[in-house]
């Protein structure tokens, strides 16, 4: 359970902080209104609320995040910019999920 609850957590904040950085890169970049621009940042703050919700260290939570939000970058790209990840871009996400499950989810001693 702590499992699913750890990674309904990390897909939440990833929301949060690619969504909100999102929000501001169309504002900056394509010329959205500033309440684009505010919106994002408001959520890119929350994004460091949600990250405070994990049960484990800063270091291990944030080096995870990492990870998590390669594959989740590359999902809003391919769904949300009509992006389409080449091989080098999935074999690199699924090595980056494989090395995050370890950090996170390996028992410690």
């Amino acid at each position: 359970m702590e499992v699913l609850r750890s990674a309904l957590i990390f897909i939440l904040a990833g929301f949060c902080e690619i969504g909100g950085g999102y929000l501001i890169w169309l504002w900056l970049k394509d010329g959205k209104p500033l309440w684009f621009g505010l919106a994002g940042g408001i959520i890119l703050a929350l994004y460091g609320v949600v990250a405070t919700l994990q049960s484990s260290n800063f270091a291990r939570v944030y080096a995870t995040y990492g990870g998590i939000f390669i594959v989740m970058s590359l999902l809003w790209a391919y769904k949300i910019d009509n992006y389409t990840p080449d091989k080098y871009d999935i074999i690199g996400a699924v090595v980056a999920v494989i090395g995050v499950c370890i950090i996170y989810y390996a028992p410690r001693t």
